[in-house]
């Protein structure tokens, strides 16, 4: 089965070795994304909250560019520096995803790229 590249200019752009997604068949494999505001390469200003959104709207920009949406992703993996933050995580992914949500898993991490706070990546499957 071929694989296709799938890069958009409306998500930070790869730094390093990786494609922001990967598709597969059906299936596109969605890199991690930080709290990167794509127009800038720079983190985000402001806390959490202002940097879980912006791992959103770069997810989003990555499944649209793959011919899908957020609501198409099976598997969402958040790997975050404090988990005491998971609360948050989980008001916020509430106003971005609608029931049946994904498969999750959160993880508490040492550290991420750039000293953010949050990473997210996925596996979306297309119809």
């Amino acid at each position: 089965m071929s694989r296709e590249i799938i890069a958009t200019e409306k998500a930070p752009q790869a730094i390093g070795t990786y494609s922001q997604a990967v598709k597969v068949g059906k299936t596109v494999y969605l890199s991690g994304q930080i709290a990167l505001v794509p127009e800038t390469m720079e983190v985000v200003e402001g806390g959490i909250e202002e940097q879980i959104h912006q791992v959103f709207k770069n997810l989003t920009a990555v499944c649209e560019a793959a011919g899908g949406s957020l609501q198409q992703i099976a598997k969402l993996n958040i790997f975050l520096i404090d988990l005491g933050n998971f609360a948050t995580v989980n008001k916020i992914m509430a106003e971005y995803f609608e029931q049946p949500y994904p498969a999750r898993a959160a993880v508490g991490v040492k550290e991420l790229p750039k000293a953010v706070d949050v990473e997210m990546d996925g596996v979306l499957e297309l119809d």
